[in-house]
């Protein structure tokens, strides 16, 4: 917008014209937010609040009367504060560049002061207190002008060809240089005893090395002659265990040879021998029953044929009466006693023909041939069959 005007959030809007600013300043002070400001009748300026460097590069005589060249930076920047902007507007608003001018000269001022009652020494070994002096004897002077100085570094301290800062550094190099050779020969006596520590452990390590490797050679030789050992003892086992399976593979296949032989020889030999003697008894009992038919046979034709005989038998004991002297006592009665004792008397005959024919046959006695003898009262009669 046409008259609107914003500061940097760096810097500081200075308007002059019109009302004074706060406490009777020639302008007015707008920081942080912009403000309308009236064309022609009003001017606006720009005041820098950032950090400003300033180098400062001075020759000091200290108080022994040694000059030392100092180089210093210092930081600064116009405080934030409505009074440091209005002071450090009204001396460097024309020409801000003169604020780095202005401090350095300050400081090189200040410097001069401060180590002209300082020693070399104190310089040389207390910089961060020449600093600080040098900072709080130029606070309230830099105040005035409307800045404020946050730090000074001391960067170099130069005493030109003198040679006092390195004489005075000498004892110090020297119990420096004694001390680095004191610590070099500690060094190297650490390093020597080191490297001795080192052998001693190498030697005590290839001892220990040469001693397992014994060890490890001891059982590898016990390992290897146990396995020599075990070798032939396990392959006789083995052998062994082959014979005994060889021998039962045998006895079995003795077994099963037997069982065959009984199957395939013994056992039809047995059949045929029971069927031998089967046969022979069923045909010796065929034969016994034959024999035995037979002589029932022979002995029933014999019976006939004794039967058939017995008429000449009783024929023959009367033919054996005829000439005999035979008195009849008592008539007809008497007659027919005599002719049932005839009778009588074949029966007896051919009973005692079956009974010799049954014991003589088997003695040897010539079958078809029975020889009947009789003896009466009157005399002896005989029959031969044939």
């Amino acid at each position: 917008m046409f008259g609107y005007r914003v500061p940097a959030p760096d810097e500081a809007m200075l308007i002059s014209g019109g009302r004074r600013g706060l406490g009777g300043a020639p302008f007015r002070v707008v920081t942080g937010h912009g403000k309308f400001v009236l064309p022609v009748f009003r001017k606006t300026r720009f005041l820098t609040l950032a950090m400003c460097e300033s180098e400062v590069a001075e020759t000091c005589v200290t108080r022994q009367g040694i000059a030392l060249t100092v180089k210093a930076v210092i930081a600064f920047k116009v405080g934030n504060d409505h009074e440091s902007i209005v002071n450090a507007g009204q001396r460097f608003l024309s020409d801000q560049d003169q604020m780095s001018i202005l401090t350095g000269r300050i400081f090189a001022g200040h410097l001069r002061s401060i180590i002209g009652s300082m020693t070399v020494e104190e310089i040389v070994t207390e910089r961060q207190k020449l600093a600080t002096e040098v900072l709080e004897t130029s606070k309230t002077e830099m105040a005035k002008i409307g800045l404020s100085v946050d730090s000074l570094q001391i960067q170099s301290i130069d005493d030109g060809d003198t040679g006092y800062i390195e004489a005075m550094s000498a004892p110090h190099k020297a119990a420096i240089q004694r001390q680095a050779q004191i610590a070099q020969a500690q060094a190297t006596q650490a390093s020597v005893e080191a490297q001795q520590a080192a052998a001693r452990n190498q030697a005590e390590y290839a001892r220990q090395t040469a001693v397992v490797q014994a060890e490890y050679t001891a059982q590898v030789d016990r390992a290897q002659a146990q396995a020599a050992q075990a070798g032939p003892l396990a392959q006789a086992h083995a052998q062994q265990e082959v014979l005994a399976a060889q021998t039962e593979l045998a006895l079995r296949a003795a077994e099963l040879r037997q069982q065959q032989l009984v199957a395939e020889i013994v056992k039809p030999a047995e059949a045929e021998a029971e069927r031998i003697r089967v046969l022979a008894v069923a045909d010796a009992e065929r034969m016994r029953i034959q024999a035995a038919a037979a002589a029932s046979h022979d002995r029933v034709a014999l019976d006939r044929m004794l039967i058939d005989q017995l008429p000449q038998i009783v024929k023959e004991a009367a033919a054996g009466l005829s000439g005999a002297n035979v008195n009849v006592l008592n008539g007809a009665d008497g007659l027919s006693e005599i002719a049932a004792g005839l009778v009588s008397q074949g029966l007896t005959i051919l009973d005692s023909v079956r009974k010799n024919l049954g014991s003589e046959g088997a003695a040897g006695t010539p079958s078809g041939e029975v020889e009947v003898r009789g003896r009466g009262k009157a005399g002896e009669g005989r029959v031969d069959i044939d």
